[in-house]
């Protein structure tokens, strides 16, 4: 389920490289810039969804790990009341574009992925195993150019996996708020609060766009909210929400709540 929010980020204007948060210490621009493919996969039935589950685990994480992609994250959506959706999120990261481009080349040419995931990958057309998938590919921000495990050991039930998608009314707005993201230092203050982000991309090919997405993760609901209001009351978001140039660089939010599957690896 989506919770659907509308914002208009007010400010003065101060240079980026001014800002209290700001350091060059803290760009890794010696690390390459990973990409990651969100898979989401919507289904009508719970035969369905237990189809793709089994070969999630079974045949399609097992088959990408022999192909050297590691950190792959499985989630399903928080249980909310009342609510049918049936969904589940795959995250992959990937070193190049080229490691995306041969993916289902190495895929076809596995004969154990084949074989395991045959019930998925034979299914007929009267009985498809989901609904539809979406794809969306970003690349990683300049400020965190690689993916970060959240550290989080209680139990994956009660996590709170927060995937939050950001949208912007034009393409100079969207470059603005990647701006007010690395160089304005918004990367740097999450990190100071321990939000566990485990990812932050600029999506390059999607349905919705121009837009970015994030990944942030919290031990549980309380933990979250607490998160929340210790960033929304810092001295530095306000700081930051105040700078001219960034203003209206975000049109629309978009909220998912997730927890990760057993077999998700994190």
């Amino acid at each position: 389920m989506f919770v659907i929010l509308f914002i208009l980020t007010n400010s003065q204007n101060i240079s980026a490289k001014t800002s209290p948060f700001y350091s060059a210490d803290f760009k890794s621009a010696a690390q390459t810039r990973e990409f990651y493919q969100l898979k989401i996969y919507t289904f009508d039935t719970e035969e369905q969804l237990t189809t793709t589950d089994k070969y999630l685990k079974e045949a399609y994480l097992p088959a990408l790990k022999r192909l050297n992609i590691k950190n792959i994250g499985v989630f399903k959506l928080r249980p909310i009341e009342n609510d049918t959706v049936k969904k589940i999120f795959v995250l992959i990261p990937f070193s190049s574009l080229a490691q995306f481009e041969t993916l289902e080349n190495g895929l076809i040419k596995d004969q154990i992925y084949m074989e395991t995931g045959k019930d998925y990958i034979s299914a007929s057309f009267e009985n498809p195993p989901y609904k539809r998938i979406e794809s969306v590919l970003m690349k990683a921000f300049e400020d965190m150019p690689v993916m970060k495990i959240t550290p989080l050991d209680g139990p994956l039930k009660d996590r709170i996996y927060e995937l939050r998608s950001y949208q912007s009314p034009t393409e100079a707005y969207f470059s603005n708020k990647l701006e007010m993201f690395n160089k304005g230092g918004e990367i740097k203050l999450f990190e100071k609060l321990q939000f566990n982000a485990v990812f932050y991309g600029e999506v390059i090919l999607g349905s919705i766009m121009p837009n970015l997405m994030y990944m942030t993760t919290f031990q549980n609901q309380i933990s979250r909210d607490e998160h929340w209001k210790n960033f929304v009351d810092s001295p530095e978001w306000k700081e930051l929400s105040a700078v001219e140039k960034y203003k209206n660089n975000v049109s629309h939010i978009d909220i998912t709540f997730i927890y990760p599957t057993e077999y998700s690896d994190y």
